[in-house]
């Protein structure tokens, strides 16, 4: 299984701090959060990392030349990074989705834990990294599951009752479920400008998703907001 790490995005959130820098490049509690994830993803026994680029990529590059050790990185160039949301990068990576993956943000910090629990656990089809819902945060991909099952998954559920919040971690055991619904959303009008949970929400109507809690006392952070670095550096 690889990751597949998303961070062709300006991260205009993080503004000032992104004005020269990509976001995946922000350092939180002295390190890159790329680096973060990566160590992430080598403890959690990950084959390699496929990072999608686009804002200021020449950084990420030179990045991930002068890093040391695991996992191996192959680093895309997603062309549409300014024009498409989060979808376009998924698209870019689509030669890598018929294996097993595990799709993240590449704005999001994990303790290993979360990683390795969702390994250890493999199951056929799409399964949905989800934490359950206490009060719901600004920006929060929502998520209404039954037990196991992913039911509706989005920033608003109209006609549905939240009950958990998506991490962005997205896995596949393989097959063609994932990439077939990729192909129908963003083909559709307006599909470029889906958020990519778009694509789960297809899948989770047909196929159907497994939705995965993660382990209690597990942490895990979004850091779209200066804010957000304090907290995990508090936490």
């Amino acid at each position: 299984m690889k990751a597949i790490i998303l961070a062709a995005g300006h991260g205009s959130r993080l503004l000032p701090l992104t004005l020269s820098t990509p976001k995946c490049l922000v350092q939180v509690g002295g390190r890159a959060i790329l680096d973060s994830q990566l160590d992430a993803v080598a403890a959690a026994g990950f084959d390699g990392a496929v990072i999608v680029g686009g804002y200021r990529i020449d950084q990420i590059a030179a990045h991930l030349a002068g890093r040391r050790g695991d996992p191996p990185t192959t680093l895309i160039f997603n062309p549409f990074w300014s024009v498409a949301n989060s979808i376009g990068s998924v698209w870019a990576a689509r030669a890598h989705l018929g294996a097993a993956f595990a799709l993240m943000n590449g704005d999001t910090l994990f303790d290993a834990a979360i990683l390795q629990a969702a390994r250890a656990e493999p199951a056929p089809g799409v399964t949905l990294v989800v934490e359950p819902l206490h009060e719901p945060g600004l920006d929060d991909m929502l998520v209404e599951a039954e037990g196991e099952r992913v039911i509706a998954v989005g920033k608003h559920l109209v006609g549905h009752q939240a009950t958990d919040r998506s991490l962005g971690l997205i896995l596949s055991g393989g097959g063609t479920a994932y990439a077939d619904a990729l192909r129908a959303v963003i083909g559709e009008d307006e599909g470029i400008h889906a958020y990519h949970h778009a694509v789960v929400r297809r899948v989770a109507e047909g196929a159907g998703v497994r939705a995965l809690r993660i382990p209690a006392g597990a942490r895990w952070q979004e850091i779209d907001r200066p804010e957000d670095i304090a907290h995990w550096q508090a936490s």
